[in-house]
């Protein structure tokens, strides 16, 4: 039995903080073999690009990771803790892995990630169409046991599910829960999450995040604001956790310390309304909603292919690739918007993170 390593005070402050959290993708080769190489080259990108945490073993590094005959779960998780630790960093990043499957799977894949040293388990409850809330619940409170848990809401065009908002009261309760990446792409099931923490006992003990790729901006600008038992209670969502974040990460970082500044002030400039926009439509580029997201991973790959980190758009799946037009879209975010990009930053460090 593995007992459970909360977060150091300076982790646990720095996530409440708010943090810029790229969900790592996976580099092949074109013969869908792991590209060690580009695998760390991407670490050390977000890394110096100045993220607060990498998400190993996520929607991003493709689920197929965990199939028998691919078997690549635990060595793309310790190829990023080997890059993490390299660094030698004198600020606080976290290691979050990715944790799937029913229970006994799950539980396997936590033991892999403490084995590893990593930090959190975000915890995807896809894949279980038949499990009922309660189900759920019981697997997530043995994780919990194990490992700190990052929830995650997941929209239903990716392989989410619909959960109700007792679900979340019952889920803000469960001790190890330390934070909820809230990604259903819609308002009223991103509102049930946070009322939901906020009603709870434990309210400030969980950190939102922004999985909501379509409104990323406005998620970290807003404050929530309940009535809980006669008193007004306030939270934020004060970070993101993002496959949009595996691309443009250093305008990501900077993106995220200017919300910050901004948000705590009394008045709001309307200009954050026009980059809302922005933001997310080179998101509409990058994940393909208008196919119902079916390249929203090859379109993260086609970016980062472009700069040079990795070394081509392969997915496991060979059927997974650019939808029509998503190539011509990308180019029109690079020329309308290219002060999202942060191909310069790229440009300039990337035979480095390329070298052995």
């Amino acid at each position: 039995m593995i007992s459970r390593k909360d977060l150091s005070e300076t982790l646990k402050m720095a996530l409440h903080d708010g943090m810029v959290i790229p969900a790592h993708p996976l580099a092949l080769t074109s013969e869908r073999k792991l590209s060690e190489k580009h695998q760390r080259a991407l670490t050390r990108y977000y890394i110096a690009a100045g993220s607060g945490g990498i998400a190993v073993g996520v929607h991003s590094t493709q689920f197929a990771i965990r199939d028998q005959g691919v078997n690549l779960f635990e060595p793309v998780l310790r190829l990023a803790a080997e890059e993490v630790a390299h660094a030698q960093l004198d600020r606080p990043f976290l290691k979050i892995a990715g944790i799937c499957g029913p229970t006994e799977q799950a539980l396997a894949e936590t033991e892999i990630a403490v084995g590893l040293g990593y930090d959190i388990g975000i915890v995807s409850m896809a894949g279980l169409e038949d499990w009922t809330e309660e189900d759920h619940l019981l697997r997530i409170q043995a994780i919990a046991e194990r490992i700190p848990v990052f929830g995650f809401y997941m929209q239903p065009l990716v392989g989410g599910r619909v959960f109700s908002y007792d679900f979340w009261e019952r889920f803000a309760a469960i001790d190890g829960v330390i934070a909820i990446k809230i990604a259903p792409f819609n308002r009223y099931h991103s509102m049930d999450v946070v009322r939901a923490v906020c009603h709870s006992p434990r309210r400030d003990e969980i950190a939102l995040y922004t999985g909501n790729d379509d409104n990323i901006v406005s998620d970290l600008l807003t404050k929530y604001r309940f009535n809980v038992n006669g008193q007004m209670v306030e939270k934020r969502i004060v970070g993101g956790l993002l496959g949009h974040w595996s691309v443009w990460t250093k305008k990501a970082v900077e993106l995220l310390e200017q919300i910050k500044r901004d948000r705590e002030g009394t008045n709001i400039s309307t200009d954050w309304l026009t980059r809302t926009v922005e933001v997310t439509e080179t998101n509409a580029a990058f994940f393909d909603p208008s196919n119902n997201f079916a390249g929203c991973i090859p379109g993260t790959h086609e970016v980062l292919r472009r700069q040079g980190l990795l070394p081509g758009i392969w997915c496991l799946d060979p059927q997974e690739t650019l939808s029509k037009g998503q190539s011509e879209e990308i180019d029109r975010m690079y020329r309308d918007y290219p002060h999202l990009n942060d191909d310069e930053f790229v440009e300039q460090h990337l035979q480095e993170w390329l070298a052995d």
